[in-house]
Parts: structure tokens; sequence; C-alpha cells
């Protein structure tokens, strides 16, 4: 597939109309991609600009077949499905293990799917935090999303610790609204030998900041400590490159850029060089135990080499066969390389949009960074008057965004899905509110 555009949205002027939506629309190589999803539809019949996906993705056309087809196997094999059949179940997340390496930039050994987002962010940490009488603190982002929150809190207590005194949050400068990495990297120097792991977002829920992952590891290792992340907001957003960047551990969901449904499925990363550590603490579980023997079932855990060896139990097989689905258009697109391209320039229309309505600071700003290199397809609008008013508005008028307290309005124009004229229905709405409104 092609994946460069003719005309960029960069050569345009800041106007942005609709000519000019169509006229990117018809360019963009990755159009034929939103014909794979299904589109909520307004009251007339007509689609919804869905930019949600940072919540929770489309649902694939191809999903209800993938799923069928495990119902059949089901439905005419029974316990024999996890060895006959199209996909036998016995090794169906291995049928998931390169399109995951391919999207996180990292090695097959490195990654498995399994569990839910929390489940594998808790297993992760009995791994990765192991504090000591000196190196026992723990570095994460200020307002990170409430699992992370709790999971942190819980893992202190487990190690029978004071979360207030082991927790140190990341909180920006006064009058800012996202972190600067050289802020991190100093707090990082700072804590130094008393710092046993960082655990940050790849991107920030609320402000849509996408951190310097390279960088944080970096900075984490010079001190001594292990660095990892959630990726829920990154994963299908970012071009990532954990190998590359040495991260130590990385999880993420699939519901959200990934498209794989609500509750789905979720991937974990643990850099090659804990490959062949069975002297590493986990948590044990028979799928993770070496295939070689598994089925003699004898006490004394051998853990498979890689991620898998953190795996508990046999794969949920209808939440991976939707998520085999979506991780295929992610690679009919070109990878991640080719959606960010695309990201980029919906983000950058949707920010000119929005700058284009003129309106002060004090009634309107966007609060993710400007840098496309520090954020991903989400924009933050930060709405300081009448801000659910504006969020009810725009949900009348058939556009999806996502309302977080107390006041910010979330928009993701997600690339495999969303075209130029979303974003054009997004602008030309927010216009005429405030131009009524004023």
């Amino acid at each position: 597939m092609r994946t460069g555009f003719a005309p960029t949205f960069a050569a345009m002027t800041s106007t942005f109309t609709l000519a000019t939506a169509a006229e990117l629309d018809a360019a963009d190589p990755l159009a034929g991609l939103r014909q794979e999803f299904h589109i909520p539809a307004r009251p007339d019949g007509q689609p919804c600009a869905y930019l949600c996906g940072n919540s929770l993705g489309l649902q694939p056309k191809a999903a209800r077949a993938a799923v069928e087809q495990e119902f059949e196997a089901w439905e005419r094999l029974g316990v024999e499905g996890h060895f006959h059949g199209t996909s036998p179940w016995m090794h169906y997340h291995e049928t998931l293990t390169e399109a995951s390496a391919r999207l996180v930039g990292a090695r097959p050994l490195e990654v498995v799917v399994m569990n839910n987002l929390t489940v594998n962010l808790h297993l992760l940490l009995v791994s990765f935090y192991q504090p000591t009488a000196t190196r026992y603190k723990i570095l994460m982002e200020g307002g990170a999303f409430p699992s992370d929150q709790y999971a942190i809190e819980s893992q202190a207590r487990l190690h029978g610790l004071d979360p207030a005194e082991v927790i140190v949050e990341l909180v920006p400068r006064p009058g800012e609204h996202t972190l600067r990495t050289q802020d991190i990297e100093a707090k990082i120097q700072e804590l130094g030998e008393t710092l046993a792991t960082v655990l940050i977002g790849g991107v920030n829920y609320y402000t849509g900041q996408a951190f310097d992952m390279a960088a944080i590891t970096r900075a984490g290792h010079a001190v001594g400590a292990l660095v990892g992340f959630d990726l829920a907001h990154a994963a299908g957003n970012l071009e990532m490159h954990l190998h590359d960047w040495d991260v130590d551990f990385a999880c993420w969901c699939s519901y959200k850029y990934l498209n794989s449904g609500p509750g789905g499925t979720s991937g974990v990363f643990v850099h090659e060089r804990f490959a062949h550590r069975p002297d590493l603490l986990r948590l044990a579980g028979w799928w993770g135990h070496d295939p070689a023997d598994r089925f003699q079932m004898k006490k004394g855990f051998r853990p498979m080499p890689g991620a898998a060896g953190w795996q508990l139990s046999n794969a949920q097989i209808f939440p991976m066969a939707i998520h085999r689905a979506s991780l295929e258009l992610v690679d009919r697109a070109g990878g991640m390389a080719a959606l960010r391209r695309k990201s980029e320039q919906l983000t950058a229309a949707l920010e000119t949009l929005i700058q284009d309505l003129g309106l002060p600071k004090e009634q309107l700003e966007i609060i993710t960074p400007a840098d496309p290199a520090q954020r991903g397809c989400q924009l933050s609008v930060l709405v300081h008057r009448r801000g659910r008013e504006l969020f009810d508005y725009l949900a009348a008028r058939g556009i999806i965004a996502d309302w977080r307290e107390p006041n910010v309005i979330r928009l993701a124009p997600v690339p495999l899905y969303n075209s130029f004229e979303d974003v054009h229905r997004v602008g030309e709405a927010l216009r005429q509110f405030f131009s009524v409104k004023s």
C-alpha cells in the first residue's frame, strides 16, 4: 500500500475548508481502510464523526467472522479444537506474536498477548519492582490513569511499604499542563540510588502528551533503576522501538487504537535481557511453563524463555480472534510508520481548525503539546466556560468525543478510520458553537 500524501497538509495554508478536506481524503492512500470498520450512525443514518478511539476503538468488520470461525471450531471439534482446526487453540496466542512485535518495535521473543492490562501491569511489577532497604522508590507521572495509581499503591503495600513514602509523582511546572523531558530526567537523577523503578504512561491519557521513552529509559538506567511503560494510549498510536530504546518492560491494552473490543486482551513486552532468567521472581502459571514438559504436570515451575514465561492461563481465544483481525489491518496499512504519517496530518488539521477560532486561552486552549513528536493523535481541549455544554452540542451533531472532568474534551482523529472530512466537521461545529454563544 502506498504511504505518501500528495499534497501534504503541511504545504497548505492555515485555511482548512471542506474542499481542502476532500482533496486530502482523495489523496490519502489509507482512505480505503475506513470501509473496514463499522462506524456508528447519526439518527439521520449518516455516519458519525467518531473521535473517541482513544477510549474505545471501532469494530473491524472482519471481527465477527474471526470470532465465528472459533465458534464453529468449538461447535465442531469441542476440546479437540486445541489441537485441530484452522488455528488450533493450543498455539493461538503465537499467531499474534509477529504482528505484536512489529507494533511496538520488539523482537518476537520479547512479546506475548495475554490477560488484561492491569493484570499484566501487576504481573510485571512483581518482577520489576523489587524494593530494598535503600532502593525502594517508584517514579510515575502525576495524574496517571487511576488503574496505574492503584496498582502501584497496592504493590507498595504488598512489600509492607507506605505508598506516600514510596511513590514520587512528576508534576508540570507552575502554569504548564505537561511535563518537560529535562524535568523528568532531573528528577530521576535527584532520586538516584533510591529509585527502584520508573513506570510512566507512554502517552498521558488526560493531556495526550507523548513522553520521550528513549530518554527516560536512558536516565533511569543511568541511576540503576528499571524502566517500564504503560502503553495503553501509545500502542497503535505511536511508532515505537522498545527493544532499541532498551526499555525493560511494558504492557498495553488492545481496545483503544487497536480496535479489539471492550475488555480486549493485552500485550506485554519484556526485554530479551530477561528472556533466560528463570531466577527472576514472578507469579507463575501453568501456561508459562516450558511446553516441552508442561503436560507432565510435575511440580517445579520452569518458565518459557522470553515474555511468554509470564503467562498464567490458556489463551482467551475469542478476544484474541478479534485482536488478530485488527492487527492484520495495521499491517495492511503499512505498519505504524504509515499510520503515524497520516495521524500527524489529521491532528495538525484539527489543531489548525481550533486555532483558527481565535479564542483566548481564558476560554479555550489545547493542553496537548504542539510538537508532533510529543503527542499522538489526541488533542485535549481545556474549555474554561460551558465545557459540558460544548460537549453535548458536538454529540447532538453526531460528533463523538470524550469528556473528562472537570472541563476537558478529548478529540482523537484515528488514522485507521477517521477522514479529513471528519476533522472538518468538528472544526465547523466548534465555529458554529462559539459564533452563536459569543
